[in-house]
């Protein structure tokens, strides 16, 4: 198949804005270049201070938005389209389209998926990457396949830091929604006794059996196509659910039923606008206990009533 690039070249401080509409043009094969931290976030996943020169020579002003769109989608409209949205944003961009063969598409986006720490214990290692120091950290080796993200997102990584403070042995964990299993698999490799990833999109259910497979722990991990309430038994220590705040608003009454009176309950995906709604709904249920926040989203931790 081909596939034509669609490059938007924006400053920096739009990107966010840029991406939103980005996906609702294109709603996939988008990534993102920015450096504008190059050297903190270098110093911070490789402590090294050499960098390449010509990474050092670009534009820390301006940023890059990808996109890939088949022949057979018009990537004209979607220039177009993108374009208009983005005039009446008031947002300045130029774009740059480029045609390219479908094994160009399935890799270019992985040469900006690098080994990155989360929290305090744990490092995201994309499979493809051989050359990296661990930190001393538990490695999650990760390959998400191109319908999930790469575990380094805000929502993924609250979450990831609230399960490694509470995760220990014999604990049992429920992950809704579970997409390439990275919580899951990390709730295993932190010493959890055995771990379910359900999932309604069938795909997310053979990635995250892989990624399990390349972790070795699938003996002690189990994924489910379905909805959980119809497919899952047995209640949990920790159950996680990182989706989007209409469902864990939805889901609110029902996820009670898999957890034991002890049990903790950990929501992310929550934008910092819906987090005030998505409180209200949960606390007819459960108690916040805590609520996390990093650059725009929120993830809430909480225990039955």
């Amino acid at each position: 198949m081909d596939w034509t690039e669609i490059t938007v070249t924006i400053n920096v401080r739009d990107i966010d804005a840029v991406s939103d509409i980005a996906n609702e043009v294109v709603p996939y094969g988008i990534y993102i270049e920015d450096y504008s931290s190059l050297e903190s976030e270098v110093q911070e996943i490789a402590h090294i201070d050499l960098i390449d020169e010509d990474l050092l020579a670009m534009d820390r002003t301006k940023a890059k938005v990808h996109m890939y769109i088949s022949v057979e989608d018009n990537p004209r409209e979607a220039v177009a389209q993108i374009s208009e949205k983005l005039r009446q944003a008031g947002i300045d961009f130029s774009v740059d389209t480029l045609d390219c063969a479908d094994e160009d598409w399935l890799n270019n986006w992985k040469q900006y998926f690098n080994p990155t720490p989360i929290g305090e214990k744990l490092l995201i290692r994309p499979t493809w990457r051989e050359n990296y120091d661990p930190q001393g950290r538990t490695v999650i080796n990760l390959d998400p396949g191109l319908a999930f993200g790469t575990g380094t997102h805000e929502t993924t990584s609250l979450c990831l830091s609230v399960l490694e403070k509470i995760v220990s042995e014999g604990k049992t964990v429920l992950d809704v929604g579970c997409g390439s299993g990275i919580l899951a698999i990390a709730s295993l490799l932190l010493g959890a006794e055995s771990a379910v990833g359900v999932d309604i999109d069938e795909l997310a259910v053979k990635t995250s059996k892989e990624n399990a497979k390349l972790n070795n722990v699938s003996e002690r991990f189990t994924a489910i196509h379905g909805s959980f309430t119809e497919k899952v038994e047995g209640k949990f220590d920790i159950v996680v659910a990182n989706i989007v705040a209409d469902a864990i608003i939805f889901l609110s009454d029902s996820v009670k039923q898999f957890m034991k009176d002890d049990s903790v309950y950990i929501m992310s995906g929550i934008i910092d606008t819906r987090v005030d709604e998505v409180t209200e709904a949960v606390s007819k249920n459960f108690e916040i206990t805590d609520k996390i926040f990093l650059n725009g989203w929120y993830c809430l931790k909480a225990k039955l009533k």
